[in-house]
């Protein structure tokens, strides 16, 4: 039963969740309407109880009654003998209406969110935890439930990841007499930079804009450092911001990247004159129109191997209900979503990588291409994760303007990482 106490929290994490969501750079979802049931989330949960109908809220707003995604959504519902009255939300806005309901106590039976406002709304007293609801999250990668954990409790079932690695463009890189295979960390990728400039041709591109999604993007430089968000200024944290620092000076990046969004680097990468691009499994459709050939590496580590890039990717969660009655329904619905048997066609429907090995063993023997991307989720780590929880939007806000002062030089790299690392921990104490 939701108690005061919950509410109040709910109500106090308003702005924290709005500060959570300019996380949100990585998911599948686009805006516009969806198919909305028969309420477009006008019937509340509440009004439906007891009438076999259990609403359900995800932030795929793109796709219709006609999709995979709905029908498998309404075959959960047969299979758990109810109807599922389902409405699809822009990924802000259904954060937004999830804190909403949960003050009004009218959440949803089962709701779909963007992993870094898991724990968020967790920590808000919103959702319950998979132990409460008996969910078995046992064959999920440990480094993608991460995501959704919060004071060592587990607040739902990640549906399917994504992250990000670097699109290489094979004729570029011939031309320039670079080897892929001899890209292995981070002093390999300069060395292919300059032979690319020296060919006559422009290095590498990626996102640095002054947002989430800038820090998204340079998390992987960051992480494959060795650095820790805890400590933005540390001498590993200066040199992942030293490192793309330096290829703006020499010219192997372009001074564009301090405003590219992800999708303004593609569009530069799918011009064909560059020889890499950081950017993420979503652009896979597009690489295969891009008009040349194209290759796939994970972003390497300073000192080799795979960096850690961040997840991107919905969890499905049960919020708390003032009938705890439903929960058993809601249990096998979530279940129904994230089954083995039915993980393929979400993760295929929604171009992301499993957060099981058995069903990532199923993607690259139907696509082999996807195999680098599976190597690259297991890689991957949540922006919440190391119990940052609602910390991760304080320390993420300073990072994103410590790339963007040093890339426009108004600060060196330890300039700006030692301002960005006093303005964090004044926020988060």
């Amino acid at each position: 039963m939701r108690s005061a106490a919950r509410s109040r929290r709910a109500a106090g994490a308003s702005l924290a969740v709005l500060a959570a969501v300019g996380g949100l750079v990585a998911c599948s979802s686009s805006s516009g309407s969806g198919d909305g049931g028969s309420g477009g989330g006008s019937t509340s949960a509440s009004q439906a109880a007891g009438s076999g109908t259990y609403t359900v809220w995800d932030p795929y707003p793109q796709y219709d009654k006609s999709s995979e995604w709905v029908k498998l959504l309404e075959k959960c519902g047969t299979d758990a003998g109810v109807k599922v009255e389902r409405t699809g939300y822009d990924t802000s806005d259904l954060t937004n209406k999830a804190l909403l309901a949960a003050q009004q106590g009218n959440s949803p039976d089962v709701l779909i969110v963007d992993n870094p406002v898991v724990s968020t709304l967790a920590e808000a007293g919103v959702l319950t935890t998979t132990e409460e609801n008996k969910l078995d999250v046992s064959a999920i990668a440990p480094n993608l439930l991460a995501a959704g954990q919060s004071g060592g409790k587990t607040y739902g079932v990640p549906i399917g990841a994504n992250t990000l690695a670097l699109y290489y463009n094979k004729e570029v890189l011939k031309k320039a007499g670079v080897d892929i295979a001899s890209v292995k960390d981070w002093a390999s990728l300069t060395a292919a930079l300059e032979k690319v400039k020296a060919a006559g041709k422009k290095g590498i591109t990626f996102s640095a804009i002054g947002t989430e999604e800038g820090s998204f993007q340079f998390l992987p430089w960051f992480w494959g450092s060795g650095a820790n968000l805890t400590k933005l200024d540390s001498p590993e944290g200066v040199s992942a911001v030293a490192l793309w620092t330096d290829w703006l000076k020499k010219g192997y990046a372009p001074n564009s990247v301090i405003n590219n969004t992800q999708t303004t680097s593609w569009q530069e990468f799918a011009g064909g004159d560059y020889a890499f691009a950081e950017n993420g499994t979503w652009q896979l459709a597009n690489a295969k129109k891009a008009g040349f050939a194209y290759g796939i590496i994970p972003v390497p580590g300073k000192s080799g191997g795979t960096a850690p890039a961040p997840t991107g990717g919905e969890f499905v969660s049960v919020p708390v209900q003032s009938d705890t009655g439903r929960y058993a329904t809601s249990q096998k619905l979530v279940a129904c979503l994230t089954s083995t048997d039915n993980s393929l066609t979400t993760t295929t429907t929604l171009s992301y990588i499993a957060p099981t090995e058995a069903v990532q063993a199923k993607q690259v023997a139907a696509t082999p291409d996807l195999k680098v991307w599976v190597d690259a989720v297991k890689a991957a780590k949540g922006r919440t994760s190391d119990d940052l929880g609602t910390k991760y939007p304080k320390i993420s806000e300073p990072m994103w303007g410590a790339v963007q002062a040093a890339l426009s030089g108004s600060k060196s790299p330890q300039e700006a990482m030692a301002a960005a690392q006093s303005a964090a921990a004044s926020a988060i104490q």
